[in-house]
């Protein structure tokens, strides 16, 4: 049996990188004195990287390209990105139809997320008039316009009587000037039931919003960074298939751009689609798993203090 001096031995964590309890005596108890209290390990050191990554793109005005699944939006954290966006930290929002059904929905009525298994038994999932009937009369007068969805959907909320139109994320991007898309799957959301669905409206609208967003894309290099926010399949699909076209439009840009999938749990897409392949040459990609409806405040907040100090 062979031994070495344990000073010769690489060791993956220091007694410096341990966390640090809050002080006593109540002297700095503020959320950047938390921050600095993480563990410089693992998925907290990621963490505070991704922070850090946000906050450098927002300054040197890269592009931040937030993708959100419908839970994000259930779950009430679209007053986090309405702020982001305000602050001009997001530059790009992309959304699976999951989710612009949900903030459709809280902004005319204050409400969503109905009872799946309960509407099932007698055929009344995914029924509801005046979300289908809504939303489909924006796609067949967007695609009359040469709008994309997400547009066709913040320009009809203008227009009718809204209970929570503060709290729409669409609207919120639209007032600002800033591209919010939406990339339909057929078949696949609850409005696709409805008697009013034209599905060459759906078609167009969506398939502008996927070269908007692609044409947003070259904004990522060198600093740029994409969250994936708890989209499994649909957006990282998207994604990868906007990213190439960028980058054939563009000599192989955008690299060297960091990317982050933050959801529940991990899944096969999000980790290569977003994760690794686009990162696979420059950049780094970041995998944190954990509830959204902590993490993304944790994130946000995070980012405004890295901002403002």
């Amino acid at each position: 049996m062979r031994t070495v001096p344990i000073e010769r031995r690489p060791n993956k964590v220091a007694a410096a990188e341990f966390a640090s309890p809050p002080p006593i005596d109540r002297r700095d108890r503020s959320f950047g004195a938390f921050l600095k209290s993480l563990p410089d390990v693992l998925v907290a050191r990621d963490f505070l990287r991704v922070v850090s990554a946000i906050a450098s793109a927002a300054k040197s005005r890269k592009a931040v390209v937030a993708m959100l699944g419908g839970h994000i939006v259930k779950t009430g954290l679209a007053p986090l990105l309405i702020d982001l966006m305000k602050r001009r930290v997001i530059t790009h929002l992309a959304m699976n139809g999951s989710a612009a059904i949900h903030d459709y929905e809280i902004a005319r009525f204050g409400a969503t997320s109905e009872d799946v298994a309960r509407g099932l038994v007698d055929g009344t999932f995914g029924m509801a008039e005046e979300t289908g009937r809504g939303m489909n009369q924006a796609f067949t007068i967007g695609m009359k316009s040469g709008w994309g969805m997400g547009e066709a959907l913040a320009r009809a909320l203008k227009e009718v009587p809204l209970s929570n139109g503060d709290l729409s994320v669409m609207l919120a991007a639209y007032r600002l000037g800033i591209p919010c898309t939406v990339h339909a799957a057929l078949g696949a959301e609850i409005i696709h039931q409805h008697p009013a669905t034209n599905g060459a409206a759906i078609g167009d609208t969506s398939h502008r919003d996927f070269r908007r967003l692609a044409a947003s894309l070259p904004a990522l290099h060198d600093g740029g960074v994409v969250l994936n926010l708890g989209s499994a399949v649909i957006m990282p699909e998207v994604f990868l298939k906007a990213l190439t076209i960028a980058r054939n439009l563009n000599d192989g840009k955008p690299t060297n751009f960091t990317t982050c999938d933050l959801d529940m749990q991990r899944h096969y897409r999000p980790r290569v689609n977003v994760v690794q392949r686009p990162t696979q040459f420059s950049g780094k990609g970041y995998e944190i798993t954990g509830h959204h409806e902590i993490m993304v405040p944790l994130l946000t907040w995070g980012v405004v203090e890295a901002l403002e100090t």
